[in-house]
Protein backbone atom coordinates (compact mmCIF):
# COMPACT_ATOMS: atom_id res chain seq x y z
CA UNK A 1 0.00 0.00 0.00
CA UNK A 2 1.17 3.31 -0.97
CA UNK A 3 0.95 5.72 1.97
CA UNK A 4 1.37 9.89 1.92
CA UNK A 5 2.45 12.52 4.72
CA UNK A 6 -0.97 13.43 6.59
CA UNK A 7 -2.52 9.83 6.16
CA UNK A 8 -4.08 8.76 9.21
CA UNK A 9 -2.98 4.78 10.71
CA UNK A 10 -2.27 2.48 13.04
CA UNK A 11 0.62 -0.28 13.72
CA UNK A 12 -0.39 -3.77 12.86
CA UNK A 13 2.16 -5.32 15.64
CA UNK A 14 0.72 -3.56 18.09
CA UNK A 15 -2.63 -4.74 17.61
CA UNK A 16 -3.41 -0.96 15.69
CA UNK A 17 -3.93 0.12 19.13
CA UNK A 18 -2.78 4.06 18.46
CA UNK A 19 -4.17 6.20 15.36
CA UNK A 20 -0.78 7.89 14.43
CA UNK A 21 -0.38 10.99 11.34
CA UNK A 22 2.25 10.32 9.16
CA UNK A 23 4.80 13.39 9.70
CA UNK A 24 7.27 12.03 7.50
CA UNK A 25 8.61 9.48 4.84
CA UNK A 26 12.39 8.38 4.64
CA UNK A 27 13.74 5.88 2.33
CA UNK A 28 11.40 2.75 4.14
CA UNK A 29 10.95 4.49 7.42
CA UNK A 30 7.39 5.72 8.10
CA UNK A 31 7.70 9.15 11.08
CA UNK A 32 4.35 8.60 13.11
CA UNK A 33 3.21 11.24 16.07
CA UNK A 34 0.28 10.42 17.62
CA UNK A 35 -3.23 11.83 17.24
CA UNK A 36 -3.65 12.42 20.79
CA UNK A 37 -1.25 10.61 22.77
CA UNK A 38 2.23 12.42 23.08
CA UNK A 39 4.20 9.86 21.42
CA UNK A 40 6.27 9.92 17.80
CA UNK A 41 7.61 6.40 16.57
CA UNK A 42 8.62 4.82 13.07
CA UNK A 43 7.79 2.00 11.30
CA UNK A 44 7.80 0.36 8.07
CA UNK A 45 5.35 0.72 5.42
CA UNK A 46 3.74 -3.36 5.72
CA UNK A 47 3.07 -2.67 9.19
CA UNK A 48 0.36 0.09 8.62
CA UNK A 49 -2.75 0.30 8.13
CA UNK A 50 -5.22 3.19 7.30
CA UNK A 51 -7.07 4.42 10.08
CA UNK A 52 -11.05 5.03 8.74
CA UNK A 53 -13.24 4.79 11.49
CA UNK A 54 -14.39 8.07 13.80
CA UNK A 55 -11.70 9.71 16.15
CA UNK A 56 -11.96 9.05 19.94
CA UNK A 57 -12.84 11.76 22.76
CA UNK A 58 -12.30 15.33 20.96
CA UNK A 59 -11.02 18.29 23.38
CA UNK A 60 -14.02 19.65 23.76
CA UNK A 61 -15.34 16.74 25.86
CA UNK A 62 -12.33 16.75 27.54
CA UNK A 63 -12.95 20.22 28.62
CA UNK A 64 -16.54 19.12 29.71
CA UNK A 65 -14.36 17.07 32.54
CA UNK A 66 -13.43 20.57 34.12
CA UNK A 67 -16.76 22.08 34.47
CA UNK A 68 -16.55 21.66 38.17
CA UNK A 69 -13.85 24.28 37.75
CA UNK A 70 -14.90 26.60 35.13
CA UNK A 71 -18.50 27.01 36.30
CA UNK A 72 -17.75 29.54 39.56
CA UNK A 73 -19.77 32.08 40.90
CA UNK A 74 -19.60 35.41 39.48
CA UNK A 75 -22.15 37.14 40.31
CA UNK A 76 -20.35 38.71 43.23
CA UNK A 77 -16.56 37.77 43.22
CA UNK A 78 -14.13 38.00 40.79
CA UNK A 79 -10.89 35.47 40.31
CA UNK A 80 -7.48 35.37 39.45
CA UNK A 81 -6.26 32.15 38.43
CA UNK A 82 -2.80 30.87 38.49
CA UNK A 83 -0.41 31.95 35.29
CA UNK A 84 0.60 29.20 33.07
CA UNK A 85 3.92 28.48 31.41
CA UNK A 86 3.96 25.56 28.73
CA UNK A 87 7.15 24.49 27.21
CA UNK A 88 6.39 21.86 24.86
CA UNK A 89 8.31 19.66 22.28
CA UNK A 90 5.84 19.53 19.57
CA UNK A 91 4.20 22.57 18.90
CA UNK A 92 0.99 20.88 16.87
CA UNK A 93 0.11 19.54 20.65
CA UNK A 94 0.93 23.45 22.32
CA UNK A 95 -1.02 25.04 19.81
CA UNK A 96 -3.84 22.81 21.36
CA UNK A 97 -4.00 23.21 24.65
CA UNK A 98 -2.78 27.15 24.48
CA UNK A 99 -6.88 26.78 22.93
CA UNK A 100 -7.61 25.06 25.62
CA UNK A 101 -6.57 27.71 28.22
CA UNK A 102 -8.03 30.04 26.24
CA UNK A 103 -11.33 28.63 26.70
CA UNK A 104 -10.81 28.42 30.04
CA UNK A 105 -10.02 31.91 30.09
CA UNK A 106 -6.83 31.40 31.92
CA UNK A 107 -3.51 33.63 31.45
CA UNK A 108 -1.21 30.66 29.57
CA UNK A 109 2.27 31.85 28.08
CA UNK A 110 3.47 28.61 25.38
CA UNK A 111 6.55 28.19 23.70
CA UNK A 112 7.52 25.05 21.33
CA UNK A 113 11.27 23.94 22.73
CA UNK A 114 12.94 21.11 21.22
CA UNK A 115 13.10 18.49 24.64
CA UNK A 116 17.65 19.06 24.46
CA UNK A 117 17.01 22.36 24.57
CA UNK A 118 14.87 22.92 27.32
CA UNK A 119 17.43 22.76 30.39
CA UNK A 120 19.45 25.96 28.79
CA UNK A 121 16.45 27.82 28.12
CA UNK A 122 14.44 27.37 31.62
CA UNK A 123 15.45 29.60 33.89
CA UNK A 124 15.74 32.33 31.67
CA UNK A 125 11.84 31.92 30.82
CA UNK A 126 11.17 31.33 34.50
CA UNK A 127 12.51 34.92 35.02
CA UNK A 128 10.54 36.63 32.31
CA UNK A 129 6.73 34.88 32.93
CA UNK A 130 6.99 34.47 36.38
CA UNK A 131 4.35 31.45 36.70
CA UNK A 132 2.54 29.96 39.18
CA UNK A 133 2.33 26.43 37.22
CA UNK A 134 4.64 25.33 34.41
CA UNK A 135 4.30 22.87 31.78
CA UNK A 136 7.40 20.57 30.50
CA UNK A 137 6.20 18.62 28.08
CA UNK A 138 6.78 16.89 24.64
CA UNK A 139 7.48 13.43 23.41
CA UNK A 140 8.94 10.19 25.06
CA UNK A 141 9.00 6.69 24.88
CA UNK A 142 10.26 3.94 26.86
CA UNK A 143 12.36 1.37 25.30
CA UNK A 144 11.56 -1.99 27.62
CA UNK A 145 14.30 -3.79 25.26
CA UNK A 146 17.06 -1.30 26.98
CA UNK A 147 16.77 -2.23 30.22
CA UNK A 148 14.71 -2.19 33.27
CA UNK A 149 12.48 1.00 34.23
CA UNK A 150 14.54 2.65 36.64
CA UNK A 151 17.56 2.62 34.03
CA UNK A 152 17.02 6.55 32.09
CA UNK A 153 18.91 5.22 29.16
CA UNK A 154 15.93 3.51 28.21
CA UNK A 155 13.78 6.40 27.57
CA UNK A 156 13.64 8.71 24.81
CA UNK A 157 13.58 12.10 26.76
CA UNK A 158 13.26 11.65 30.18
CA UNK A 159 16.98 12.79 30.96
CA UNK A 160 16.08 15.99 29.02
CA UNK A 161 13.01 16.29 31.41
CA UNK A 162 14.78 15.21 34.36
CA UNK A 163 17.71 18.15 33.90
CA UNK A 164 14.41 20.99 33.26
CA UNK A 165 12.59 20.31 36.12
CA UNK A 166 15.64 20.02 38.12
CA UNK A 167 16.86 23.68 36.65
CA UNK A 168 13.41 24.74 37.25
CA UNK A 169 13.70 23.78 40.80
CA UNK A 170 16.87 25.49 41.41
CA UNK A 171 14.93 28.62 40.39
CA UNK A 172 12.37 27.80 42.87
CA UNK A 173 12.27 25.47 45.52
CA UNK A 174 8.84 25.42 47.06
CA UNK A 175 6.05 23.28 45.17
CA UNK A 176 3.58 25.98 46.51
CA UNK A 177 5.14 28.77 44.54
CA UNK A 178 5.64 26.80 41.70
CA UNK A 179 4.16 23.41 40.69
CA UNK A 180 5.37 21.77 38.26
CA UNK A 181 3.98 19.56 36.06
CA UNK A 182 6.73 17.20 33.79
CA UNK A 183 6.66 14.24 31.12
CA UNK A 184 4.81 13.06 28.37
CA UNK A 185 3.92 9.07 26.91
CA UNK A 186 5.91 6.59 28.91
CA UNK A 187 7.94 9.00 30.76
CA UNK A 188 10.05 7.71 34.26
CA UNK A 189 7.67 8.95 36.69
CA UNK A 190 9.46 8.32 39.81
CA UNK A 191 12.61 9.90 38.52
CA UNK A 192 10.70 12.73 38.07
CA UNK A 193 9.13 13.36 40.94
CA UNK A 194 12.44 12.29 42.60
CA UNK A 195 13.88 15.92 40.55
CA UNK A 196 11.11 17.89 42.03
CA UNK A 197 8.31 17.79 39.56
CA UNK A 198 4.49 18.19 41.36
CA UNK A 199 2.97 15.88 38.90
CA UNK A 200 4.90 13.69 36.81
CA UNK A 201 3.72 10.83 34.05
CA UNK A 202 3.78 7.97 33.77
CA UNK A 203 3.78 5.98 36.68
CA UNK A 204 2.08 2.96 34.42
CA UNK A 205 4.37 3.61 31.64
CA UNK A 206 1.42 3.81 29.48
CA UNK A 207 0.70 6.68 26.82
CA UNK A 208 -0.69 10.47 28.24
CA UNK A 209 -3.15 12.38 25.81
CA UNK A 210 -1.88 15.59 23.95
CA UNK A 211 -4.23 17.34 26.58
CA UNK A 212 -3.34 15.55 29.79
CA UNK A 213 -1.09 17.88 31.46
CA UNK A 214 -3.07 21.04 30.35
CA UNK A 215 -6.04 19.53 31.94
CA UNK A 216 -4.02 18.86 35.52
CA UNK A 217 -2.84 22.76 35.26
CA UNK A 218 -6.14 23.95 34.18
CA UNK A 219 -7.63 22.45 37.49
CA UNK A 220 -4.64 23.78 39.74
CA UNK A 221 -5.04 27.09 37.94
CA UNK A 222 -8.88 27.10 39.10
CA UNK A 223 -8.33 26.06 42.44
CA UNK A 224 -8.35 27.97 45.84
CA UNK A 225 -4.87 29.57 46.73
CA UNK A 226 -6.10 28.98 50.50
CA UNK A 227 -7.04 24.96 50.03
CA UNK A 228 -5.44 21.49 49.06
CA UNK A 229 -5.96 20.51 45.61
CA UNK A 230 -8.11 17.37 45.76
CA UNK A 231 -5.66 15.05 44.54
CA UNK A 232 -7.54 12.40 43.41
CA UNK A 233 -10.41 14.39 41.97
CA UNK A 234 -8.06 16.20 39.70
CA UNK A 235 -6.00 12.90 38.21
CA UNK A 236 -9.57 11.84 37.36
CA UNK A 237 -9.74 14.53 34.97
CA UNK A 238 -7.07 13.09 32.60
CA UNK A 239 -7.58 10.55 29.82
CA UNK A 240 -6.04 7.42 32.09
CA UNK A 241 -5.82 8.58 35.25
CA UNK A 242 -3.59 7.85 37.64
CA UNK A 243 -2.08 5.31 35.57
CA UNK A 244 -1.10 8.22 32.56
CA UNK A 245 -0.11 11.27 35.90
CA UNK A 246 0.16 11.25 38.99
CA UNK A 247 1.67 13.66 42.02
CA UNK A 248 1.92 15.20 45.55
CA UNK A 249 -0.83 17.24 47.44
CA UNK A 250 0.03 20.97 47.26
CA UNK A 251 -2.23 24.21 47.45
CA UNK A 252 -4.38 25.32 44.25
CA UNK A 253 -2.96 28.82 42.84
CA UNK A 254 -6.34 30.98 42.06
CA UNK A 255 -6.84 34.05 44.03
CA UNK A 256 -11.11 34.97 44.66
CA UNK A 257 -11.78 38.61 45.42
CA UNK A 258 -14.71 40.55 46.34
CA UNK A 259 -16.80 42.81 45.64
CA UNK A 260 -16.82 41.67 41.35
Amino acid sequence: MSFKIGDLVTRNSYNNDVVFKIKDIKDNKIILMGIDVRLYADALDSDLSIYNNQLEEDDESLSDRLSNYLNLNRDEYFYLPGRILHIDGDEEYLNRCLKFYNKANINAYGLHVDEIDMPNKIERLLDEIRPDILIITGHDAYYAKRGNKEDIESYKNTFNFIKTVQQARHYEKSHDKLIIIAGACQSNYEALIRAGATFASSPKRVNIHALDPAIIAVSISLSDKAKDINLLEILDKTKYGSSGIGGVITKGTMYTGYPR
